[in-house]
């Protein structure tokens, strides 16, 4: 049996935990086709540093979720101008990754749209050399999760200022981005059709090619679906903790206060050394400082209880707060 899910959930966190409820409790012998979308999400792979791959001052600002997938391979921006596919199947194969298996169907599809989309590289999908859909897989036994992205009407300047690459010095274990130029895939269709309806026109040639049977949730699966997502794809722990352990070197030279520069090893998302240096004034002692840090999540809650009611100025003179929980987390 070839399942068809569709997700009518915005959510990253839900999206992410049905796609791996599915892969976890599907009937042996059974393959599932999902289409889904999230808003306003980068989406990183399971063996990449959250930190290196995100613009977090520019996803804080405009409240971009972070979530971390189940699969590998690099991160990636999700709005509503993007449409996510997977397939999950059995698989007598499941040492080597073999990403052309799962694009052509889709190349295939986008051909009735007069698109004229090319499998390149690893795993990539290209129109005219510009990228316009990145893919994934995780393996597990006799079965296979691969999705993707495919970009019709996606805001091209958010994604890329969203994944643009941090001026701050970053040395970790975590697999990198590999970043390309990209392109939408609505220019070149034909006819002016929305994201809805090129969402509906690769639903019909999937039903077509695998004869899919429309699969919906019940009640007990969502339940289960939103405990996954709540007690793993939510979490700090998952999105950021997760990541290797990495040191990081930041300088950043504040108004009426000097250049600070900031030394931080972390480890599963807990600072485990930091060290403060610049031409900044303050009377405090940092040791003192990096005791109340050590030991601490880089999160802005663990750091805020933390620090207490300690005034920040009598280390840096004429720094806020606020100005120093941004410096460490941003």
């Amino acid at each position: 049996m070839f399942h068809y899910v569709e997700s009518h959930s915005t959510d990253p966190y839900r999206n992410l935990a049905a796609e791996q409820y599915i892969f976890d409790n599907m009937p042996k012998g059974d393959n599932c086709f999902m289409l889904w979308q999230n808003d306003n999400t980068i989406v990183i792979g399971k063996n990449q540093n959250t930190v290196r791959e995100i613009n977090a001052g520019y996803a804080e600002e405009h409240g971009i979720r972070i979530a971390r997938r189940l699969s590998g391979g690099g991160a990636v921006y999700h709005d509503l101008g993007n449409v996510n596919y997977t397939f999950i199947v059995e698989s007598d194969d499941t040492e080597s990754f073999d990403f052309a298996r799962f694009c052509r169907p889709v190349a295939a599809a986008l051909k009735e749209i007069g698109v004229h989309a090319e499998i390149s590289g690893r795993n990539d999908m290209t129109i005219d050399g510009k990228k316009f859909s990145g893919n994934s897989q995780y393996k597990r036994g006799d079965r296979i999760m691969h999705h993707g992205t495919l970009m019709f009407d996606s805001d091209l300047d958010i994604c890329g200022q969203a994944l643009k690459v941090s001026r701050d010095k970053i040395e970790s274990k975590g697999v990198d981005s590999v970043r390309s130029r990209v392109t939408n895939i609505r220019p070149y269709a034909g006819g002016n059709i929305s994201t809805d309806e090129f969402k509906a026109l690769i639903r019909g040639y999937m039903f077509r090619e695998f004869s899919l049977r429309e699969y919906i949730m019940s009640e007990a699966e969502e339940a289960e679906i939103a405990k996954l997502a709540d007690e793993k794809y939510r979490t700090w722990e998952w999105n950021y903790g997760y990541s290797p352990k990495y040191s990081i070197e930041k300088e950043r030279r504040i108004e009426g206060c000097g250049e600070i520069q900031v030394f931080m090893n972390v480890e599963a998302g807990v600072i485990k050394a930091v060290e403060f240096h610049g031409d900044y004034f303050g009377n405090g002692d940092q040791a003192e400082l990096a005791g109340m840090l050590t030991g601490t999540k880089l999160e802005r809650s663990a750091l805020e209880e933390s620090l207490g009611a300690a005034d920040i100025g009598l280390w840096f003179h004429g720094l806020t707060r606020e100005q120093f929980l941004s410096i460490l987390l941003l």
